[in-house]
Formats: C-alpha cells, structure tokens, sequence
C-alpha cells in the first residue's frame, strides 16, 4: 500500500450502509476502506493490525452506544481521529461526542462526496463538522470565554472546538482564511500546541480543570 494512501475503518450495524461504504471507497483513489464491522469489539479485536488513520462510526450502535466507545480507541491509540455519524442533530449528542474525543460529525445520509470532503478535513485540518451541524450550534452554543485569549480568539476557540474549517470560520467571522491562520498560530502558541487536535485536547484539559475548581 502507498505511504500517502489513509487506512479507514467503518462501524456501522445497518449492512445496507455497508454496502454504500464499499461503492464509495471503491472511488476514493487516496482513501483505503480496511474493515467494516457491526460491532465495536470486533473492529477493535482488529485495530492493531490494521492501526487506521480514520475510524467512522455510527452513534447508535446494538448493545453499545458509539459515543462511549471512543474511549476504546483512544486507549488503543491516544490520537485516533474519529468520526461519528448519525441520523440524529441534537446538540447533546454533538456536544457529549466531541467531549468524550470524536474529532468530526457527520448526519446521515452521506453522498459520496460529503464523507470524502470530511475524510480531507480530518486529514488536512483534524476535525470535520457536517454545515447543518455547525448552524444548528451556531444557534445554541454557550460561549466561553478563556482570559489567555482575546476576544477574537475565543470567537475562533468556539467554531474550533464545534469541527469548523478555516474556511467555515472565515466565512462566519467576515475575514479571510489568512486572518484565522494567523489567530490559529497565535492560540497554539499559548497553548504550546502544534496542531488542531492538540488544541482540543489541551481545551479539554483546560475546561477540567476549570470545572474542578468551580
């Protein structure tokens, strides 16, 4: 196998979903399908030999719930980059999924291209959001606010922490994507982070804390 082609995985109970996965990764020259399973006991009875780059997995799962499994993987590997997909949009389910560690979320159903697209943000950029996502919380997401950040950072700390890609954030905040790539180098190095899934651990870490003390 090619260095620069990403090893995926698939959870998902529904075999007729199963077979969508196939058609699309058959198309996707840089992205290999390596296992589709049902449950996610045997996907991780599989993970060390396959060690995937991206694991996509349905929220709702038989005898197990999807969003609480992640902490499996992580375990396996603390920087597994997971995708949770769902028919469902509510914000918990959103918010408890990046909480526990998912690094994007998708609604079902997904076109070929929607899963490509977020397989390339989580590759290229760490995190995915489906854009009915990013509205829906856009319009219910209690702000935080960081006393290390200005302003304008907590504001890109926000659309961060809901899988936003620069191009999203530019196009929410009414500035380039240069202007988030530069408050982006500005929040790692206070941070003392190098990349988006590090900030988000180190966020994660910083509300803990927070909640700790309060």
């Amino acid at each position: 196998m090619k260095p620069h082609i990403q090893k995926i995985i698939v959870i998902d109970n529904d075999p007729k979903f199963h077979e969508i996965y196939t058609y699309y990764f058959e198309r996707y020259l840089d992205y290999s399908l390596e296992g589709i399973y049902t449950t996610i006991s045997h996907a991780l009875d599989d993970y060390d030999t396959i060690m995937p780059n991206i694991i996509v997995s349905d929220v709702s799962l038989e005898g197990t719930d999807g969003i609480t499994s992640i902490s499996h993987f992580r375990k396996k590997d603390w920087n597994a980059k997971i995708i949770m997909v769902s028919d469902q949009s509510d914000f918990e389910i959103i918010k408890k999924s990046f909480k526990n560690g998912a690094v994007g979320y998708l609604t079902k159903p997904l076109s070929e291209r929607r899963l490509y697209e977020a397989l390339n943000s989580i590759r290229y950029e760490g995190v995915s959001m489906s854009h009915d996502i990013i509205k829906k919380i856009v319009s219910t997401f209690s702000r935080k606010s960081y006393e290390m950040f200005s302003e304008r950072e907590n504001e890109i700390i926000d659309y961060l922490q809901m899988g936003a890609t620069y191009k999203v954030m530019a196009e929410k905040l009414f500035v380039t994507t240069s202007t988030i790539n530069f408050h982006m180098q500005n929040i790692y190095l206070k941070l003392n982070v190098n990349s988006k899934s590090e900030a988000l651990i180190k966020l994660q870490e910083i509300d803990q804390e927070l909640a700790n003390c309060a």
